[in-house]
């Protein structure tokens, strides 16, 4: 791909990352122009499609880019004959099991490699494994300036969701005994492994047979995505994640302080410090700077990746402890870098240990800093992402 204006139409939605992004561009010299609209389907949306189609016609753009895949945009710019480039903060994307993943114009970048090997294997081209990233620059720049660190300060602390308003518990009085005992024992099974997802291998057919009869899977004529990976994402994986954080808070507040920051309900976490829900870009990185330890929960329905959570908080000199992720060790040295724990009760032995050993969690939380300071910052991703478009 020849870039020649060095000008590019980013599609704005609510991504965390969306202004790091953007001011990366930026710097390396591209000029963004922004389009924005809710988009009720990803698959399509006749009166966006028609204005995307304007934009493409009436400006020549070196590509569309956006946080995430959707359909509608790949489709569009297929039709303008305009390259489509996305970078993914989720996965797995639902809205890429899609027949539009295979149009000519899409340059997909997915930042899960289990997600990328799948959909290579599957025969998608110009798709590549890129991780996230982080500013250290604009937190450190933050830090320094900031007035109100005390308000952050925390002994255990956790910033996310607990997806109190999972599908799963409004079908489930809806379900026989069996399929409830059955899916019970699949979640039990999930939050007993760390680093790997075997709720899709779980859902039979046998099983997606029963299921069939209780819950009615939407989904548009072009997507290919079926009963089994829907129903162990966006309902078991988000019960296991919400079960996995709630237990595992409630295990550790029986020793020691632990604050919560969330928009979700908190009526289950006795004796956390509910401390209200939080501004990713001014308040966030304060209380990764200022807890002893931040935790990081990862959902299964990321099966390898790293996710974003874990790039702030060591962008902020957090010291962080997360469960075990499988690509944690391509970029990081385990509990030099940060700490991992694999159960309940090895979190709370740990973090015990580093309460008492100021001096090691200190060091490590530094020593994650530099690493993402120096080899993963927007910038370097960016560029590596130019670099495999330039060759195409």
């Amino acid at each position: 791909m020849n870039f020649i204006n060095k000008r590019i139409l980013i599609y704005k939605w609510r991504a965390y990352n969306y202004l790091d992004v953007c001011q990366t561009f930026i710097g390396l010299g591209f000029e963004i122009e922004q389009i924005e609209q809710h988009l009720p389907s990803y698959d399509e949306d006749a009166e966006f499609s028609a204005r995307l189609s304007k934009c493409l016609r009436e400006k020549e753009y070196d590509f569309v880019f956006t946080i995430n895949y959707f359909g509608v945009i790949s489709d569009t710019c297929e039709q303008a004959g305009v390259p489509y480039v996305s970078w993914s903060c989720d996965s797995p994307l639902i809205s890429m099991y899609h027949e539009s993943v295979y149009n000519e114009c899409n340059y997909i970048f997915l930042f899960d490699k289990s997600s990328y090997l799948f959909f290579k294997q599957l025969g998608v081209q110009h798709i590549w494994h890129l991780p996230l990233a982080v500013d250290t620059g604009r937190i450190e720049y933050m830090i320094k300036h900031a007035k109100d660190l005390k308000l952050y300060q925390n002994i255990i602390s956790f910033v996310g969701s607990l997806y109190e308003r999972n599908e799963y518990d409004r079908l489930i009085p809806t379900l026989p005994p069996y399929l409830q005992g059955y899916f019970d024992c699949a979640m039990e099974a999930q939050m007993n492994v760390s680093g790997g997802n075997i709720l899709e291998p779980l859902l039979t057919d046998e099983i997606c047979v029963q299921l069939q009869r209780h819950y009615h899977l939407e989904k548009s004529k072009r997507s290919f995505s079926d009963l089994r990976l829907i129903f162990a994402t966006t309902v078991l994986g988000f019960k296991v994640a919400k079960e996995q954080r709630i237990s595992s808070l409630l295990e550790l507040v029986k020793k020691y302080p632990v604050s919560i920051y969330t928009n979700s309900n908190t009526h289950n976490l006795v004796k956390v410090d509910y401390r209200g829900s939080l501004d990713y870009w001014t308040q966030m990185p304060k209380v990764f700077y200022g807890s002893c330890i931040n935790l990081n929960f990862t959902i299964p329905n990321i099966k390898s990746g790293i996710p974003l959570r874990v790039w702030d908080v060591l962008g902020a000199e957090g010291f962080l402890m997360t469960n075990y992720q499988p690509e944690l060790e391509m970029y990081f040295e385990l509990d030099k870098d940060l700490v991992v724990f694999e159960s309940r009760r090895e979190l709370v032995k740990k973090a015990g240990y580093y309460l008492e050993h100021e001096d090691q969690r200190l060091c490590i939380a530094k020593n994650g800093h530099e690493k993402v300071k120096k080899y993963h910052s927007y910038e370097i991703r960016m560029r590596q992402m130019m670099e495999h478009l330039a060759v195409i």
